[in-house]
């Protein structure tokens, strides 16, 4: 496996000045958000869609620290019904993916209205009552799908061959079984960013869940959370406080090991190899209490105590 981290992590931290501290932090590359939610301060989309100079000096930022580009992430709602630049953003960082080389972007499924004219996005997470699966057939007949063959198809001409999605909530795909509908449905392009923080407060288990996606894990983004059982058992997880208000919280996204231990990283790494993934392990930073160098200083040596780096030799003895 290799180690990395998400360029918005240090989002505060000019382009430059970020890749001296990967180079110093010992990583071996960093995933780059070029838009949707993030406002990709060290992407200029505009200027790299348009400049054949303004991509090669971008690539040789990289090189001159020994570092790779691990991944572009437009990490937006690129199905949301009145903001078609999410969208926008996806496709352009998908063609200046190809034009870079870069064989992985991360995104996410997107999450479209509930119905036609709807102006807001709209997350079915219930079986009952009977609208919500008049909802959810809308938006994945009629939106993810058609969306998505274009999308995959896009992908393949301009050379990008993996499209990592987040298990991500309020999109529509946010877990095991919805990610392998979406593949199932449009091909082996699609495949998972796993981010075991999400997982962690929707009630899933990271563990499990990477060996039920098995060759299904296209990239791996390393971040935390916290569960406040106190606030948990009084409010459950199902939480939409303010990200800034820890205390008040049932969980929040929280620096590796501060949440849940090294041995359970640890056993993380594991399964991941178990699953067969080899790739990049990505460090998302988004702990509002710990200083973002010092949470990503933390995160990456946690993580470079446990990652399995070398290929296996081991042999059983001809006896």
């Amino acid at each position: 496996m290799k180690l990395g981290f998400v360029s918005d992590s240090l989002g505060g931290i000019p382009f430059e000045t970020m890749l001296d501290h990967a180079a110093r932090l010992g990583v071996s590359g960093v995933e780059i958000n070029t838009g949707g939610w993030s406002t990709a301060p060290h992407f200029d989309l505009q200027n790299l869609k348009s400049s054949a100079s303004a991509r090669s000096a971008f690539v040789n930022a990289f090189e001159s620290r020994g570092l790779e580009i691990i991944a572009l992430n437009a990490n937006g709602n690129p199905l949301h019904p009145t903001q078609p630049e999410q969208q926008e953003c996806l496709i352009d960082t998908i063609r200046i993916a190809g034009d870079l080389g870069i064989k992985t972007v991360c995104t996410m499924s997107g999450l479209p209205a509930g119905r036609n004219g709807d102006l807001m996005p709209n997350w079915v997470v219930s079986s009952w009552p009977p609208e919500t699966q008049e909802i959810l057939h809308y938006q994945w007949s009629e939106k993810l799908l058609p969306f998505w063959t274009n999308v995959v198809s896009l992908a393949k001409d301009s050379g990008v061959e993996r499209i990592a999605l987040e298990l991500h909530g309020n999109q529509c795909v946010y877990n095991v079984p919805s990610l392998l509908k979406l593949r199932d449905m449009v091909g082996s392009t699609i495949g998972a960013n796993l981010d075991p923080s999400h997982l962690f407060w929707m009630g899933a288990d990271p563990l499990v869940a990477a060996e039920a996606l098995g060759d299904a894990i296209y990239h791996v983004h390393a971040k935390d959370t916290m569960l406040n059982p106190p606030v948990q058992a009084r409010t459950s997880l199902l939480e939409n406080g303010s990200l800034m208000n820890i205390q008040a919280r049932s969980w929040s996204y929280i620096t590796l090991g501060f949440g849940h231990g090294e041995e359970w990283w640890r056993q993380f790494c594991y399964r991941l190899k178990m699953a067969g993934y080899d790739g990049w392990l990505s460090v998302e930073h988004e702990d509002i209490l710990l200083n973002s160098l010092e949470g990503l200083d933390k995160s990456i040596a946690l993580l470079q105590g446990v990652m399995p780096v070398a290929e296996s030799d081991f042999k059983p003895q001809a006896i």
